[in-house]
């Protein structure tokens, strides 16, 4: 296991950002950047041993700068979608940025994709780190960030979450990278195996919010529980379908609350990449880049040439009694785990 580091340029305030790569024996490697702790690429082995960059991305710090499309992105503080862009904590009402209609998407501004990091690294980790401070985004509290993206031998990319605040808040992290196992360059995703371990969804209404609804996958375009073609029923005439452009849904996660379990498998036969996921988190955004329009990146990217797998709470979760609460109280610490496991 090695890491190296080299400059990725400076932003457009004159800072400069270090590139981080972890390479482990196989050839695989990840890189990540201090600027928004941003993955930058994920070089995996396919069948033949021929190794390829498997994540949509940018080839310098400028792209991540806009990005967005949230490619690579650490998400926070709260992930996905709070309805109206307001919540309710110990008696106070909290109103967020509407930077999605009327509601909240992603944290707000600045995105934790849009901030430096402090870094600590080892042979096979990196760790980025900051205090996200009260009211940054709307929500109370100082928040102690670190998230650490960690190689293993066996062809596995954990992301590690760990924080703190000194007040009640909100906690809802994810990483939005999105996969394409082709290649980052290997056009649309629809050929690609999807297994999910989920006998619901979470309902919503036209705004894609949640409406607290569990929505039984059976016989649905959702049902995932049996491998599957992602484009078989992309273009359904579905609701939910119709409403999200294709897939843009949280899906009920079947394991016990806060078990560490193997969710999803997705596999690109003519690569023979296959990647398992991980998590501790209640559920599972399955996005297919359906507003991606035309990014040029690493390459040019247009919709549904990358999928994603955001691990989380429930999308408005704090506003719909029925779910667990992204809640994180005053000096308690959160942890948690997803990853990325390579066959």
């Amino acid at each position: 296991m090695s890491m190296e580091k080299r400059s990725f340029g400076r932003t457009k305030e004159g800072t400069e950002v270090t590139l981080y790569t972890i390479t482990n024996k196989n050839g695989m490697s990840v890189s990540a950047i201090d600027y928004g702790a941003n993955i930058v690429s994920l070089i995996v082995p396919d069948k033949n041993g021929k190794a390829a960059d498997i994540v949509l991305g940018f080839d310098d710090v400028a792209g991540y700068e806009e990005n967005g499309c949230f490619f690579g992105a650490f998400i926070g503080r709260h992930g996905n979608r709070i309805g109206q862009a307001k919540f309710e904590l110990d008696g106070k009402t909290y109103e967020l940025e509407k930077n999605d209609g009327e509601n909240n998407l992603h944290g707000g501004t600045p995105g934790y994709h849009h901030v430096m990091y402090e870094v600590s690294a080892t042979d096979d980790s990196v760790t980025f780190s900051r205090v996200s401070p009260d009211m940054e985004q709307g929500y109370p509290g100082n928040l102690e960030i670190a998230v650490t993206y960690a190689l293993t031998e066996d062809n596995a990319l954990k992301i590690s979450y760990k924080t703190k605040s000194d007040k009640d808040t909100l906690c809802n992290l994810t990483n939005h990278s999105y996969f394409n196992l082709k290649g980052h360059d290997g056009g649309t995703i629809t050929d690609h195996m999807v297994t999910i371990k989920a006998n619901c969804f979470t309902g919503t209404g036209s705004d894609l919010i949640p409406d607290g609804s569990l929505v039984d996958v059976t016989g649905t375009p959702m049902d995932f529980r049996e491998p599957r073609k992602i484009g078989d029923d992309i273009d359904s005439d579905y609701e939910p379908i119709v409403l999200a452009g294709g897939y843009d849904h949280n899906f009920v996660l079947d394991k016990p609350d806060g078990a560490f379990a193997k969710v999803c498998e997705v596999t690109e036969t003519s690569c023979g990449r296959t990647m398992e996921v991980y998590t501790d988190l209640p559920g599972m955004q399955l996005y297919t880049g359906n507003f991606i329009n035309r990014e040029e990146g690493k390459a040019v990217y247009t919709k549904r040439t990358g999928i994603c797998f955001e691990t989380q709470f429930f999308p408005n979760s704090i506003n719909v009694p029925e779910f667990k609460s992204c809640l994180l109280k005053a000096g308690e610490e959160f942890n948690s785990t997803t990853m990325y496991k390579f066959l």
